[in-house]
């Protein structure tokens, strides 16, 4: 067909084919294969810090624990911006409940005492 607009290759396949992605469509490509390793190793480094983790009194532990998951996975270092982002792709972190078992030795009270040894040795 001379007056059709769609060009033929050698091997039959129309430029416009899905067969033939784009050229700008490689580098977008491993883009997104980059972007889901990324969640992937997130999703991983979750699986030992909990969201639950991320709420609670050792927060701060907890996020710089996935800091240091992404930075052996990948090489390079991972703000803890960057990784808040990336947790709140997959849990808003405003609805996640702390871990109650941390609350609950803070919330329990002991009466310290020194032992009785310690009186004797004194004397």
């Amino acid at each position: 067909m001379a007056g059709d607009p769609k060009q033929e290759e050698p091997d039959g396949t129309s430029t416009q084919s899905p067969c033939n992605a784009p050229p700008s469509s490689a580098s977008s490509l491993s883009k997104e294969q980059s972007q889901v390793d990324l969640e992937l190793r997130l999703l991983e480094g979750l699986d030992m810090y909990p969201p639950a983790k991320l709420q609670g009194v050792h927060r701060h532990f907890a996020l710089f624990g996935l800091m240091e998951y992404l930075k052996r996975s990948f090489g390079r270092g991972f703000s803890s911006e960057e990784v808040l982002q990336l947790v709140d792709r997959f849990y808003n972190l405003e609805y996640v409940k702390p871990d109650d078992d941390e609350m609950e030795c803070f919330t329990q009270l002991d009466e310290f005492r020194l032992p009785q040894t310690y009186f004797d040795e004194e004397a």
